[in-house]
């Protein structure tokens, strides 16, 4: 992780509790010991590994270490985000909006696993952000086409298991038809789950999972977020082509998949660390969803409790909460992400609370398209903002989450951190 700037005087002792309820989730996260304790039984053949995700690099790193035999393969994972891999080959490419590179990496992997046999195994090392670095538009459909379905999905405020119903049936790799290319091998996949409910075939849309959405599921997300996509995807999802492998598909059979590392394990790990500095923790859920902005309110409004009535916790507590929350763009955006624009809800429902301090940050070291991976706030952080020139309200109304917290200096950037599992939130009510 890269070196973290020094909080404003005043602030330092609950920013560092949240740093180290940060560090703790990520830890509890790290492939170099998740991977570790669920390797595969060797082959008699090949052992090929693919992989897709923020955390793809780092995982075909730790798999490298581990694995005794030989072995081949390809990772694709978020540019900045590679790792050096001796025998697994890695590429960058663009997230959260597809790009060429992307659209390469997802050929080769289809040519990689292509022709393998019943003695072969393919490991696939799958985390959060596969959807958008993976682009494979189905004949008929362009990479613009994909382009403008993610860009569409990014800004509805649909949550992850909507817009991945849509993104696999839009798709010639997602929603197990990886798996699918790769038979008769063995197939074995495993997950760093970033999504509410640690559902596989949610992360990065299963390009090794099957699950029981269909095309019709898929229309129904286009209608009810009224999302305009371009006529050949609608041509295309109406057609029998957009169905993906079902689960019982005979193809799939045999394969197995482990979830290694999940925002409750991490949630978990970070109320240890909570209480090993004195502060007992609660975990209020780790599948939280929503609009980012009424979260953070909710979340004050339990804090704002606690604060003034010791109701349903006692002081000193911190709150822990995980899962995707969403940003719906009503019209063009500031900068920012969903967890800045949680902090920011939470800093203006929180205002004048003393007694409180909110941190938010995205465990794979960014938060939207900047370089922080979330903020810190408290009950005076927007009058910090007031007093540096600006309207908290209408940077909120605007979603420029990102220019309220660099105005004060109360971005936390950690850096990429190697593993993704989500969300972090944590409120303190001291």
């Amino acid at each position: 992780m890269s070196a973290r700037a020094a909080p404003a005087a005043g602030r330092q002792a609950p920013r560092a509790l949240f740093e180290a309820l940060f560090d703790a989730a990520v830890a509890a996260a790290d492939p170099a010991e998740t991977i570790r304790a669920h390797l595969p039984a060797r082959p008699r053949g090949r052992t090929v590994v693919i992989g897709a995700g923020k955390a793809a690099a780092q995982m075909a790193r730790a798999f490298e270490a581990a694995w005794d035999g030989p072995l081949e393969g390809l990772v694709v994972t978020r540019y900045g985000y590679a790792a050096d891999c001796r025998r697994i080959a890695v590429v960058e490419a663009a997230h959260p909006v597809p790009d060429a590179a992307g659209l390469d990496a997802a050929r080769r992997l289809m040519a990689l696993v292509s022709g393998l046999g019943g003695d072969d195994l393919l490991v696939a090392l799958v985390s959060g952000g596969g959807s958008a670095l993976l682009p494979a538009p189905p004949p008929g459909l362009t990479l613009a086409d994909e382009i403008a379905v993610n860009e569409a999905l990014l800004a509805s405020g649909a949550p992850i298991s909507a817009m991945n119903a849509v993104r696999k049936h839009v798709s010639a790799i997602k929603g197990g038809r990886l798996a699918a290319a790769a038979h008769p091998a063995r197939v074995v996949t495993l997950v760093v789950s970033d999504v509410p409910g640690d559902d596989p075939a949610l992360v990065s849309s299963g390009p090794t999972v099957a699950d029981a959405t269909t095309p019709a599921d898929a229309l129904a997300v286009v209608e009810a977020y009224g999302l305009a996509l371009p006529a050949s995807v609608m041509a295309h999802l109406r057609s029998a082509a957009a169905a993906a492998p079902a689960p019982d598909d005979a193809r799939l059979a045999g394969n197995t998949v482990e979830v290694i590392a999940s925002a409750a394990r991490s949630l978990e790990a970070a109320a240890v660390a909570a209480q090993a500095h004195g502060i007992e923790a609660v975990i209020l859920s780790d599948a939280m969803e929503g609009e980012a902005r009424e979260v953070g309110r909710v979340h004050a409004a339990i804090a704002r409790e606690v604060a003034l009535r010791e109701r349903p916790f006692l002081r000193p507590v911190v709150m822990l909460s995980g899962g995707e929350t969403t940003v719906t763009l009503a019209g063009p955006g500031g900068r920012g992400g969903r967890n800045t624009e949680f902090l920011l809800a939470f800093a203006l429902a929180a205002e004048g609370l003393e007694r409180v301090h909110g941190f938010a940050a995205d465990t794979d070291g960014i938060d939207g398209s900047q370089s922080n991976a979330g903020a810190f706030a408290d009950g005076a952080s927007a009058a910090r903002m007031r007093a540096a020139g600006l309207d908290p309200r209408a940077l909120l109304a605007r979603h420029d989450s990102w220019g309220a917290f660099a105005a004060i200096g109360d971005l936390f950037e950690p850096g990429p951190t190697g593993t993704n599992v989500n969300d972090l939130r944590a409120v303190l009510v001291g």
